[in-house]
Formats: C-alpha cells, structure tokens, sequence
C-alpha cells in the first residue's frame, strides 16, 4: 500500500507535540517541579456564568424526548448563525448574512480544511513565522508555498509577493508575533488580491483582543473585501472554548472561482458542499452556549475574561522589557513575541527556561525560519502563575 508521499515530507511531529514531548520528559523526571506554562495558547479561566447556563439548559433539553436535538444543520443553527450576523458584522456596519456564515467546531479546522476547495498546483503564500496548521495542511495537498518575511526589520509587516499567489494567509492579531495591521496596510492586501485574482484566507481568531480602536477586527471593515477574502474566527481564546469547541467561517457569496475549464463556481456553494459531505454540525449543546455570549450578561463576563488575559499580558510585556528584552506584542494580542538573549537559538532558550525556571515557551523556530531566535509567550494562564514566571525569569 502506498502513502501520501506529500506526508512523508513535513516535519517529523507537529511543534506543540514536540513541546509536549519535552515536558512530559521532564516532568518524569522533577515530579515534584511546579512547571508553569506560557507556550501552548490554552485558555485557564472557567466558561462565563452565562454560557454555563446556556449549557445546562441545552443538556436538559437533550434529555426530553420533545426538545431533542439530534443532526443539526451543517451551517450550523440559524439562532447561531443570525446571532454572529447581527453582532460580530452588522453591529460595526458590516453587511454580511446569515447564511454566508458556517459554524463549525474551531477555526483551526476550518484553516485547514478550507485549502480542499482549492487545485493542487495552486501557490499559497503565508507570513514567516507562521501558524503551522496553514502551511502543513497545504503541504499535504502538494502545494507551493511562499513565505512572506515579518521581522523585526519590517515591523513584522509581510510585504507584498514579488510573484503571483493564489491565496495569502493572513492572521491579525497575528499568532504568534502578537502584532497588528492597520487600516491602511490591510487594505494593500485586499487591492493586491483583487487585481491578482487571489483569494485571502483572514484569520481573525484574535479579534476580541484588539484594544486601538483604529484596528480593524474583521477584514470586511475594508472596502470590496467581500469579492476577495474568507474570515474565520473562533470561540476558544475569545470565550474560553478551548474544550468546548465552536467557530465560524464567513465565506460571502460575492466569491466566486474558476475550473481549469472556465466554469464558474461560488466558493459559498463550494464550501456548504464540502461541510454536507464531510461535516454533520457542530453540536447543539456547544452552539446554545456561543449563542449565550451575544447576551448582554454574556458579553459582560466575557469581556471581563478578556481584560483578565490582557491584564497579564501587559504585566510580561512591561516585566520583560524592564528585563532588557525586545518583546513585541502583548498590546492588542495575547501572545508576546520575544527575542532570544545572548544569541540562543529558541529551542536552546526553550530548554534553559524548562531547565532553570521551570517555564513553558513556544520556541519561534517552530513557526518558519524568521521565528528563529524568538521565543512566544501566552498570557493564558492565572495572574498568580503569571507574576510567578515573570519572578523566575527575572532570578535566572
């Protein structure tokens, strides 16, 4: 039997499963080491009071034979989907539909998945350092991938291809740099996608965190947008998802693609063909509870949740400059991106923090070769953890 020989060509594990991989090692042997993780963007604080509500509810509902829900639909459910509609987009002036938008179970998948739609000898651009689901899931499919630069030198702002892409993923807040775009500088990408006939994958996982009111949150805030780009966005970091598993793509009908033949195609179409043949629905009990946030209870709680991760992100960002770190980041994301002191590579500061602090980081290199020499940090855990790291970094 033969293998997709494109698989054989990644990387040997996925960079959170080597990072598990060490401190699971060494966990065996310092049992009793309190390791305190900023690497892995997992989440630490309990689900709002008001999606906990919503998910006991939907669980009682489950249990009556009147009110059960079995398959729901693949776009996931219209109380859902109009909720986004209304207040993600129309509430900043965005005119998108409920049924442009896609629940599914986290926009990892959907960043993953989406590259199906597209041909294998198609180029993909993506930023460097990287999110690594969106290079690796199209090196599995064969493609061409062009790395896009963003360091220190450029303020980590990707320049423009030199040669045609097909498609260009963005992430902004960007993971892991933690920086943003602006107005100005994401409107450059949309005129490059429709005078390239490009199509930009956005991920706006991150969105919830923007704090300068001048950052867009989602890519449709800028102009004819919508004939060029797919949003995807998720409920792990802006709710405390991480477990409980729900996201949503927005894919607007304005797009539209062409077959090797000329056949025109609406990507929309495509894409709700894709989920019906693959995909039965995210579940009922997780979509009641996103539905929760949009409540002005759950908004409340949300946000304070929010502020809670930002609070600790600006308390790494303020102790490790005062450390003499260039840290970047932290200021409308939750991630701090960190150069490396005394020329170690990040994995040799990856170890030394392990080793000498007993802290988790995420070493850069894992996220494409301009991630080398920088190392990121979540701001996800507890306030008492966070101060507790900054203390150790701080003595060694």
């Amino acid at each position: 039997m033969l293998v997709n020989q494109h698989y054989m060509d990644l990387p040997g594990n996925y960079l959170f499963a080597d990072i598990a991989r060490k401190v699971s090692a060494f966990r065996e042997q310092n049992p009793a080491t309190h390791i305190i993780s900023l690497g892995i963007g997992d989440v630490t604080q309990p689900l709002a009071p008001a999606v906990v509500k919503a998910l006991h509810k939907a669980a009682d509902e489950m249990a009556l034979a009147s009110s059960f829900k079995g398959y729901g639909p693949e776009r996931g459910y219209d109380f859902l989907r109009e909720a986004i509609a209304a207040n993600d987009y129309r509430a900043r002036g965005i005119d998108i539909d409920p049924d442009e938008v896609f629940v599914s179970d986290g926009a990892k998948s959907d960043t993953g998945n989406f590259q199906e739609l597209l041909p294998a000898d198609c180029t993909v651009a993506v930023t460097d350092p990287v999110y690594p689901v969106y290079a690796d899931s199209n090196l599995m499919a064969g493609r061409r991938i062009v790395k896009l630069p963003c360091t220190a030198d450029n303020n980590f702002v990707p320049q423009l291809p030199k040669t045609h892409v097909d498609v260009i993923y963005l992430c902004y807040p960007n993971n892991p740099t933690g920086t943003v775009l602006t107005r100005q500088q994401l409107s450059r990408w949309v005129e490059y996608a429709l005078a390239n006939d490009a199509v930009i994958f956005y991920d706006a996982a991150y969105e919830a965190f923007i704090q300068d009111e001048d950052i867009p949150h989602s890519i449709y805030e800028i102009k004819d947008a919508r004939q060029c780009a797919i949003e995807f966005r998720s409920y792990s970091k802006t709710a405390g998802f991480t477990g409980v598993r729900c996201g949503f793509t927005v894919v607007p009908k304005d797009i539209s693609a062409s077959s090797a033949s000329g056949r025109q195609a609406s990507l929309n179409s495509l894409w709700n063909r894709r989920q019906t043949t693959k995909f039965n629905g995210a579940s009922y009990i997780s979509q009641r509870a996103a539905e929760a946030i949009y409540t002005q209870e759950g908004r409340v709680q949300v946000k304070e949740t929010l502020n809670y991760y930002m609070h600790n992100a600006h308390l790494m960002l303020t102790a490790l400059r005062n450390l003499g770190y260039q840290a970047y980041g932290g200021e409308n994301a939750p991630y701090i991106w960190t150069a490396t002191p005394g020329g170690l590579s990040s994995w040799q500061f990856f170890e030394l923090l392990l080793h000498k602090a007993n802290i988790v980081c995420t070493p850069g290199a894992g996220f494409g070769p301009s991630g080398e020499g920088y190392v990121r940090f979540t701001a996800f855990n507890t306030r008492e953890n966070t101060n507790k790291a900054m203390e150790r970094i701080r003595a060694v």
